[in-house]
């Protein structure tokens, strides 16, 4: 494992998640490729995506399922926040993890998060465990309670 996944390994570790760390053959960078290594539908792979804060200039980290999208101007009206695209430097400075890898825990600095509600469809999730060829499962809840997460309509499919 690299450095990046034992730093998730370590996270998960303090929330009982024993489920471990799959390492795929080949990076999985997008929601389809990751549900085609798994043999999973594309929904149940949960996205972290970084965005800029266009106000503070800081990262907010958006969790959101791999069949939607999300929707800035809905999280604008939902939370107030103007978010913009992140560039792979930001989010590496940000998250301490490259684009296709990003976890949803174990960041470098703390990042406000919001998690979509299209995550709960599925009892099991996947999400990016510090590189893009690795990946870890949980459900929706241990997802809120690993992250601090709040819930919102962000998406549209």
């Amino acid at each position: 494992m690299k450095a990046a996944n034992l730093r998730v390994k370590s996270c998960l570790e303090k929330y009982s998640l024993d489920q471990g760390i799959r390492l795929l053959d080949d990076a999985v960078r997008t929601a389809k490729a990751a549900a085609e290594a798994l043999g999973c539908s594309t929904s149940q792979i949960a996205n972290s995506l970084i965005f800029r804060d266009m106000h503070s200039d800081g990262a907010v980290l958006i969790m959101c399922s791999g069949g939607y999208r999300v929707d800035l101007d809905k999280v604008q009206l939902l939370t107030g926040l103007s978010l913009g695209k992140a560039d792979a430097e930001f989010v590496k400075a940000q998250s301490g993890f490259a684009i296709g890898g990003v976890a949803p825990v174990a960041h470098t600095k703390p990042l406000p998060t919001f998690l979509d509600i299209s995550l709960r469809q599925h009892q099991v999730i996947w999400a990016a465990a510090g590189t893009p060829e690795s990946i870890f499962p949980m459900s929706p809840d241990q997802l809120e309670q690993m992250t601090a997460g709040k819930w919102i309509d962000a998406s549209v499919d």
